[in-house]
C-alpha cells in the first residue's frame, strides 16, 4: 500500500470509513497530506488532513483497539469501490 486513492473510501482500522477528498501538499514542509472526511455523522469535524505518511503506515494488528485487525491505518474499502467523484 504506497498510493492514497483520491473519491475513494477507506476504512480506518477502528471501524470507521472516509471519503478521500484530495491531497495537498503543506505549505511550509511541502509534505503531502491526505484530505478527507468521514462519511457518518461527527460533532467535532467535517474535514480532516493527516500526512500521508502517516495515512499508510503500518500499525500493530494485535493492537486492541484494531477492532478490523487491519495491517494499516487507513485501507481502502474494497467493498465500497464505487467512484463518488464522476
Amino acid at each position: 500500500m504506497n498510493e492514497v486513492k483520491i473519491g475513494k473510501i477507506y476504512r480506518h482500522f477502528k471501524g470507521n470509513y472516509y471519503f478521500i477528498e484530495d491531497i495537498a501538499l503543506d505549505s511550509e514542509t511541502q509534505e503531502r497530506v491526505v484530505i478527507y472526511k468521514p462519511i457518518y455523522d461527527r460533532n467535532d469535524s467535517k474535514i480532516w488532513v493527516r500526512r500521508e505518511s502517516m495515512f499508510l503506515e503500518k500499525i500493530d494488528e494485535t493492537r486492541k483497539d484494531n477492532i478490523t485487525g487491519q495491517k494499516y491505518r487507513f485501507e481502502l474499502a474494497e467493498d465500497l469501490e464505487k467512484d463518488y467523484t464522476k
